[in-house]
């Protein structure tokens, strides 16, 4: 399968695309809002819903706004190059939870994005209102994987 046939196919398939990802994939994020699929040996993750994903979508929006400065990326206008997205995606939400959760022993993985912005906008009565600052620290502290080779 050429990649433009598989990008046709995944565009198919998966019309919600989850905007965290690459997170997920990579596993140091989950949701109860996902769901997992492969097509051709890769994963894909989907959204069940669409309410989700548009405030998932403003969050991660906000986030990467936010962390512009601090990763030295001038203009933002969708995502960032993958281990910069996977900082903002990763490193953004385990610092929320943290924000969020002070007195939890803190795991490598976010356990639950969905809830995470739900209890976020409980919190802080909206997603502009969320310690943006604060979160930067951990996209800036957070170490993507090695690759094994």
């Amino acid at each position: 399968m050429d990649e433009n046939q598989f990008r046709a196919t995944y565009h198919r398939l998966n019309p919600n695309r989850c905007i965290f990802e690459k997170a997920i994939t990579n596993r140091r994020c989950n949701c109860e809002q996902k769901r997992k699929f492969t097509l051709a040996t890769r994963e894909g993750v989907a959204c069940n819903s669409k309410e989700s994903l548009k405030q998932c979508t403003k969050f991660l929006d906000q986030l990467r706004n936010s962390s512009r400065f601090a990763l030295k990326v001038v203009f933002v206008n969708g995502p960032f190059p993958h281990n910069k997205e996977l900082r903002v995606q990763a490193g953004g939400t385990l610092a929320l939870q943290k924000i969020l959760y002070p007195d939890d022993s803190q795991p490598e993985v976010t356990t639950n994005i969905h809830q995470l912005i739900q209890q976020a906008l409980l919190e802080y009565g909206s997603l502009e209102n969320i310690p943006y600052g604060e979160m930067i620290k951990g996209v800036l502290t957070y170490k993507v994987r090695n690759r094994k080779r």
